[in-house]
């Protein structure tokens, strides 16, 4: 397998100097992966993969970790990575899927089924803090990922968009839990809504405060979701949270069939 020689990335060079270095030593498509949702306790888990174009089209003003954007900003930058990547993809998985596979295992076949399913294969890969092995092309897992390599970054906005979408939606099906605005994950006003109004299907049943409050903390984390919250009922709503993503494309709506691992995929080239 090719593997570029030792290469200094001057931290000065910005965002973007990852790629220019890796593209001068023969990887033109470099992707870079990353998610959304890890440390929320409801809501689906989102992974997404950019390719970015090199030269000037593929510099995206402001681009940077989406958790230090503003919600304006990240729609704003959300709409450029759309626009220009070559290629992307996102990968939504249901709670219900967390529960039942566990939160990493999810997390790594999100990213690894993101990156395979570039339209534009990549010849390097990126990925934010840990590495995604399965991808018969060379990768580096890099430390804040996304606040030093621009297709990482772009990843990042993407999966957040999408998930922050999602969650405003999951508020108008069950109110009271403030989803729109804390989208999932642990906050103060959240913990107290669960406290009055217990669990709902989005929550996941696997995160030890979700499980206090059901009563089920003693017992093994992939039982502890009550059999009536899980099953194909359950993950049938990654198909509706998969055509958020057409919404943003300009797509016509459609539903998304549940794929491989029990996921819903969306993606576009551009």
């Amino acid at each position: 397998m090719l593997t570029p020689p030792r290469t200094v990335i001057r931290r000065e060079g910005g965002i973007y100097a990852m790629e220019r270095a890796l593209r001068r030593r023969g990887f033109r498509y470099v992707a870079g992966a990353d998610e959304a949702g890890r440390g929320a306790c409801a809501g689906p888990l989102v992974a997404a993969a950019a390719v970015l174009p090199e030269g000037r089209r593929g510099e995206i003003d402001g681009l940077n970790d989406s958790k230090l954007l503003t919600p304006a900003a990240r729609e704003r930058i959300y709409a450029e990575v759309v626009a220009r990547a070559l290629a992307y993809a996102v990968v939504i998985i249901p709670a219900v899927e967390v529960d039942a596979r566990g939160l990493h295992v999810c997390n790594v076949a999100a990213m690894r089924r993101a990156l395979a399913s570039l339209a534009v294969p990549p010849e390097y890969v990126l990925t934010d803090g840990f590495g995604v092995d399965g991808l018969g092309v060379p990768g580096l897992a890099v430390w804040k990922g996304d606040q030093v390599a621009a297709c990482v970054a772009a990843a990042s906005v993407l999966a957040k968009v999408t998930r922050d979408r999602i969650m405003v939606e999951l508020d108008d099906e069950h109110p009271g839990y403030g989803f729109a605005e804390h989208k999932g994950y642990i906050t103060a006003e959240h913990s107290a809504a669960l406290e009055l109004h217990g669990p709902c299907p989005e929550h996941r049943f696997s995160y030890v405060n979700v499980a206090t409050v059901s009563g089920r903390a003693g017992s093994p984390l992939r039982s502890r979701r009550p059999a009536h919250l899980g099953g194909i009922e359950s993950m049938a709503r990654a198909g509706r949270s998969g055509s958020t993503v057409g919404v943003a494309l300009g797509e016509r709506l459609r539903p998304s069939a549940l794929v491989g691992e029990d996921v819903a995929m969306e993606g576009g080239v551009g």
